[in-house]
C-alpha cells in the first residue's frame, strides 16, 4: 500500500462537535421539556432503510474475486558478501563477493475475466521476479505480468485458470460523494478482508510528495474504508457489488490506516486494462500543455475574474493543444460536457482518450468562453499506435562474467554482450564481447538487473527513453552508447 506521510494530523474537534453539542445538553438535563428540546434541536438522527446498510450481498459477491499476492524479489548487493582472501589478494582488502537475498511483498489483486486476467497496482508486482497468487478458496497459481503502466500504478497480472469467479465493471462516474462502498483485500497477509466507508471525495489529488510530474495521473476516490498495508490493488465496490476502484494508497504517519484511503477510479482503470491486453502498453493521450491550478490567491496575481477550470501555463511545441490554437493564459474549464474543477479532473478525463481522438475544449479567454476541436497525440508528438517493447527488441544475448573475466579487466560487476544481431544494440554500434558497466548510472551486475532496468526505461513517462551505456571491451577501451529505447 503505498503511504503518504503527513506532518501535522487535523484536530479531532470537527469529529466530535456534534455529539458533544448534544452531550452537553443531556448531561445537564433536568427531566425538563425546555432541555430535552435543545437536544432535539441540536441533534436529529437520520433515518436509514435496513436495505441502504445491508452490504452482505455485495461482500458475498465481491470477496470471492479479490486475490492475494506474494512477491519475490531477488535483490544483489556487494554489501553484507562474504570476504574472500583469494580475491582480497588481487581486488584489494574489504572486497567481498556480491550477496543474493530474497525480498518478499504482500499485495491484493481483482480477477476481471474468468480465464485469469488479474488487475493491480504496478507498486505491488514492480521489480517482482516470482508472483503467487492465493485465490479466496486457497488455489494457488504462478502469476506473470502482461503490462504495467506507472503513470496510474495499474498492472495486468494473467494466471493459467477457467471459470474463476469475477467483479462487474461499474462506472466510477456515477458515483456520489456520501455513498457508502467497499473495500475488499488483504491486509496484513489477512485474507478476505471487507471494511465499509464513504465516498469522502472525487477527482482527488493527493500530495506533491506522492506524484510531483504532470504527467502522473491522480484522481483518486478517497474513501474513509479501512485500508491497510497488504490492501494494495484490492476492489473498492459499490453496495451493488460492482467494482468502482482499485486501492492504492493511504494517508499515514505509521504507515497503518489513519482515517483516509484512495483508490484508482474505474474510469482510469478499464481504458488502461484494455490498452494492456490489447497493446501490451497504455496507448496514452496528451494534450501538450502545462497547467496551474487557480485559487484565490492565483486569480489576483493574473487578473483573472473566474476561479473555475485549470489555467494553461505553457503550451508545448508540435503537442495537440499548439496545433488546436490553445495559447498561454487560456483556463481550461470543459472537456466536452465534463467540467474541469481542477488538474486532477483534467487529467482523468483526457486519461479515457487515446492518440487520435477528436474532442471539444471549452477555454476561457479575454473574458469569453471559446469551444474549441482538438485531435489528441502521444508524447512522441503523433497519433500512431503505440507498441511495447520487449527485451528481445536489443537483438543481443547476455551473459554474466567469470570470476576469471572480473580478474582480467579489473572489475567486480559488469554483464558481457554475446551473439549481437539486428536490433537496438546493432544500431547503436555494440559489438560482440562489450562488458555492459553501468546502465543509467545504475551498475550492472547481472542479467536479471539488466532487464529490471530495461522495463523501468521503457515504462517510464519520459518521452525519450534511452539508455546510456558505460562499458568496456576486452582489450581494455572504454566506450560510451546511447542505446535509443523510444519508437
Amino acid at each position: 500500500m503505498k503511504m503518504i506521510n503527513v506532518s501535522k494530523m487535523l484536530p479531532m474537534a470537527l469529529f466530535c462537535a456534534g455529539v458533544v453539542a448534544c452531550g452537553s445538553a443531556i448531561s445537564n438535563h433536568n427531566d425538563s421539556n425546555e432541555t430535552a428540546a435543545v437536544c432535539e434541536a441540536t441533534y436529529t438522527p437520520t433515518t436509514y432503510r435496513s436495505s441502504d446498510m445491508d452490504f452482505t450481498k455485495a461482500a458475498e459477491s465481491s470477496v470471492n474475486a479479490v486475490v492475494s499476492i506474494r512477491t519475490t524479489t531477488t535483490m544483489t548487493s556487494s554489501r553484507g558478501g562474504y570476504n574472500d582472501p583469494f580475491f582480497e589478494f588481487f581486488f584489494g582488502p574489504g572486497f567481498s563477493q556480491p550477496e543474493q537475498r530474497s525480498q518478499s511483498g504482500l499485495g491484493s489483486g481483482v480477477i476481471i475475466s474468468s480465464d485469469g486476467y488479474i488487475v493491480t497496482n504496478n507498486h505491488v508486482i514492480d521489480g517482482a521476479d516470482k508472483l503467487e497468487i492465493t485465490l479466496n478458496d486457497k488455489r494457488t497459481f504462478n502469476g506473470r505480468v502482461l503490462g504495467t503502466d506507472p503513470t496510474t500504478d495499474l498492472a495486468l497480472v494473467k494466471i493459467e485458470a477457467e471459470n474463476l469467479p469475477i467483479i462487474k465493471m461499474g462506472n466510477s462516474d456515477d458515483l456520489k460523494i456520501g455513498e457508502w462502498v467497499l473495500a475488499v483485500g488483504n491486509p496484513f497477509g489477512l485474507t478476505s478482508t471487507v471494511t465499509a466507508g464513504i465516498v469522502s471525495a472525487k477527482a482527488r489529488r493527493i500530495s506533491d510528495s506522492y506524484r510531483q510530474r504532470q504527467l502522473d495521473i491522480e484522481s483518486f476516490i478517497q474513501t474513509d474504508a479501512a485500508v491497510n498495508p497488504g490492501n494494495s490493488g484490492g476492489a473498492l465496490v459499490n453496495t451493488a457489488g460492482e467494482l468502482v476502484g482499485i486501492n492504492t494508497a493511504i494517508f499515514s504517519q505509521t504507515g497503518n490506516y489513519t482515517g483516509y484511503s484512495f483508490a484508482v477510479p474505474t474510469s482510469i482503470v478499464s481504458k488502461v486494462i484494455s490498452d494492456l491486453q490489447k497493446y501490451g502498453t497504455v496507448q496514452r493521450a496528451v494534450m501538450g500543455i502545462a497547467f496551474q491550478e487557480i485559487n484565490s490567491e492565483f486569480a489576483r496575481q493574473k487578473g483573472i475574474d473566474i476561479l473555475e477550470g485549470v489555467y494553461v501555463s505553457k503550451v508545448y511545441d508540435r503537442g495537440a493543444a499548439m496545433e488546436a490554437g490553445i495559447k498561454e493564459g487560456d483556463i481550461i474549464t470543459k472537456i466536452n460536457d465534463a467540467k474541469i474543477g481542477n488538474g486532477a479532473a483534467l487529467q482523468e478525463q483526457i486519461s479515457r482518450f487515446t492518440p487520435g481522438d477528436k474532442i471539444n475544449i471549452t477555454i476561457y479567454r479575454n473574458g469569453k468562453y471559446e469551444v474549441m476541436p482538438m485531435v489528441l497525440k502521444n508524447s512522441q508528438g503523433s497519433t500512431e499506435v503505440s507498441k511495447a517493447l520487449n527485451f528481445a527488441t536489443l537483438g543481443v544475448g547476455f551473459k554474466e562474467l567469470s570470476d576469471e573475466q572480473k580478474k582480467e579487466l579489473n572489475t567486480r560487476n559488469g554483464i558481457q554482450v554475446v551473439s549481437v544481431k539486428d536490433g537496438k544494440f546493432k544500431d547503436a554500434g555494440i559489438r560482440d564481447g562489450f562488458v555492459i558497466l553501468e546502465v543509467n548510472d545504475v551498475t550492472i551486475s547481472s542479467v536479471a538487473e539488466m532487464e529490471r532496468l530495461f522495463d523501468s526505461i521503457t515504462r517510464s513517462n519520459n518521452s525519450r527513453k534511452v539508455m546510456f551505456i558505460t562499458g568496456i571491451y576486452p582489450n581494455g577501451k572504454v566506450m560510451y552508447y546511447a542505446v535509443d529505447l523510444s519508437e
